[in-house]
């Protein structure tokens, strides 16, 4: 209703899982590289636990898609069961067959008989077997003692079956009783998904905006979106809800930009009351005091202005009250301290553009044959002047401190290195055509045909690209190979002060040498990143290093050259 009146294309604030509109922060990043971690760590169990709405499906769906093919796959989203209904949903879940019993008869070695002769065959062929078990909060005590059991299924190097748990606090709280610490004990990875920050709730609604259309101005004002990120607790789903009401609200009142008083007015339409004090049970049990606090100082605020104006309209504008006005000061200070952190920009994202669907049989040909026209397409999101030749575009990004990375990866990594880079493509005749990768969704690719971005679906980039992949990359000055042992100077410097500020530590003095604590802290960073730990500090940990700390690199997103 209200998208022409904003300059949208569509509504961008629904809260169906339209994969288009997938926002990943640091720290939906980060779980995802917990469970990708935990995937690989010989079975056991691996605990993801969020608030309501906090996007723990949306990290779901991103690790679905980058399970390895060869992995079965098992996905229980109803979980209050009993022991047998468990039991018999995961043998169906992976498709084994087993006795067909009377109802009231079957037996939980019925079910684990077979599903143990399943797990060593995939075993004896080198496929892992995986169980997800959404909502996993609802778990009776039975069933999660029947799922400890099922962990003990292994062979003498490893066990036969990962158990993954995604769930909301009260997760947390269940296997923390004294029934249940065998269970505890064997949980190899966990994460706790919390809310949007403050900066990262105005990026979200700046990205879903993009993706809706929107080319201008944001409708929303810089405070309007610190009052957003308060009343919603920086909970996605709750930010959908708001937002969509009050553009609507905004469309009614035909306004242009919606305001506080618009947001107030929708938070009261949509949640229990307009203050947002029931927003996010997380962000209740952080800042109860606070806001309470602040809320009282706003209401008194307020509430002395309107008498005030009531009893003075000539004075009302004039404010004698020396604490008052401090208060205000203080208020609007720190307003606009809020409204300056959001609005920096943590990385150089690029804007939305529109997208074709990619035609094998037609748009291959016209993606370049010639490397060195990918390289200058590529360079143009790094404002690189990039040479024509074999060696020559990555001599020139070099002399740049743009090093060139070429690797034979998988999707999951690019997505986690998350810039745009180049694909070597084969089409069912062999012939090699290159393209520039600058945007990847849940279900598609974006590459460059020319100068217009082509949508291609992961199932036909499957068939045509083999994994070989070339990017760019930021590198600190002093940088010229990968840091193993030994060594100081200003790499090394560069390197332990991103290590400091990514874990919460203060910057280490300067004249470090990457000595073996520096490289334990590096494996740490890897292992936290879903990478190779083996503490040598290379293009993919620099490029991990990089996104975290905020260095202005291109992103893989809705992509178009930032010339």
């Amino acid at each position: 209703m209200y998208a022409d009146h904003f300059g949208l294309k569509q509504a961008p604030f629904s809260i169906a899982p339209d994969p288009r509109y997938l926002f990943m922060s640091e720290r939906h990043r980060e779980a995802l590289a917990h469970l990708l971690y935990g995937l690989g760590g010989g079975g056991g169990f691996v605990l993801l636990t969020g608030e309501i709405g906090a996007g723990k499906t949306t990290v779901c769906r991103c690790f679905l898609e980058q399970i390895p093919k060869r992995c079965n796959v098992a996905y229980i989203f109803n979980p209050k069961l009993t022991v047998i209904e468990l039991m018999r949903s995961v043998c169906d879940e992976f498709h084994i067959p087993y006795p067909q019993r009377e109802p009231g008869t079957a037996t939980v070695t019925d079910y684990l008989d077979p599903l143990n002769a399943f797990l060593l065959s995939m075993h004896a062929v080198g496929q892992n077997t995986v169980l997800i078990i959404d909502e996993a909060q609802n778990l009776s005590a039975d069933v999660l003692e029947q799922l400890r059991l099922m962990t003990n299924l292994e062979t003498n190097e490893r066990k036969l079956l990962q158990i993954v748990l995604i769930g909301q606090p009260e997760l947390r709280e269940m296997l923390a009783r004294p029934g249940l610490q065998q269970l505890a004990q064997r949980v190899i990875a966990r994460f706790h998904l919390d809310a949007l920050s403050e900066a990262e709730t105005a990026q979200y609604i700046r990205h879903r905006l993009a993706v809706a259309g929107l080319t201008g101005p944001i409708p929303f004002a810089a405070d309007t979106l610190r009052r957003i990120h308060r009343v919603c607790g920086g909970v996605p789903r709750r930010i959908n809800l708001l937002c969509d009401r009050a553009l609507l609200g905004a469309y009614a009142s035909h306004k242009e930009v919606v305001d506080r008083q618009v947001v107030d007015k929708a938070a009261s339409e949509v949640f229990d009351d307009a203050t947002g004090s029931s927003a996010s049970p997380a962000s209740t049990r952080r800042g109860a005091l606070w806001v309470a606090l602040f809320t009282g100082l706003v209401l008194g605020v307020a509430g002395w202005w309107v008498v005030r104006s009531l009893e003075r309209p000539a004075v009302a504008a004039s404010v004698n009250a020396a604490t008052v006005s401090a208060s205000a000061a203080s208020a609007a200070s720190l307003a606009m301290s809020a409204a300056s952190a959001v609005e920096a920009p943590a990385s150089t994202p690029v804007a939305a553009t529109s997208s074709l669907p990619f035609d094998a049989r037609t748009d291959f040909a016209r993606l370049p044959s010639q490397k060195d026209e990918a390289w200058t397409a590529l360079g143009d999101y790094w404002k690189a002047q990039l040479g024509s030749g074999e060696r020559a575009p990555c001599i020139s990004a070099q002399d740049q401190q743009l090093p060139c990375v070429r690797m034979t990866t998988t999707l999951a990594i690019i997505r986690q290195l998350d810039r745009p880079g180049i694909l070597t493509l084969r089409d069912a005749n062999g012939q090699v055509a290159f393209a520039v990768l600058t945007a990847l969704d849940i279900d598609s690719a974006t590459v460059l045909v020319g100068a217009q971005p082509m949508r291609m679906p992961l199932g036909m980039l499957a068939v045509m690209w083999e994994g070989e992949f070339a990017t760019l990359w930021r590198a600190p000055a002093g940088y010229r190979a990968p840091l193993n042992d030994g060594g100081t100077g200003t790499v090394v410097d560069t390197l332990a002060t991103q290590l400091a500020a990514w874990s919460g530590e203060p910057a280490p003095t300067a004249g470090r040498a990457f000595d073996a604590a520096l490289k334990v802290r590096v494996a740490a960073f890897q292992r936290a990143q879903g990478l190779k730990s083996d503490g040598i500090a290379g293009p993919t940990t620099f490029m991990q290093l990089n996104r975290v700390s905020g260095v202005a690199e291109p992103r893989l997103s809705l992509a178009t050259p930032v010339r």
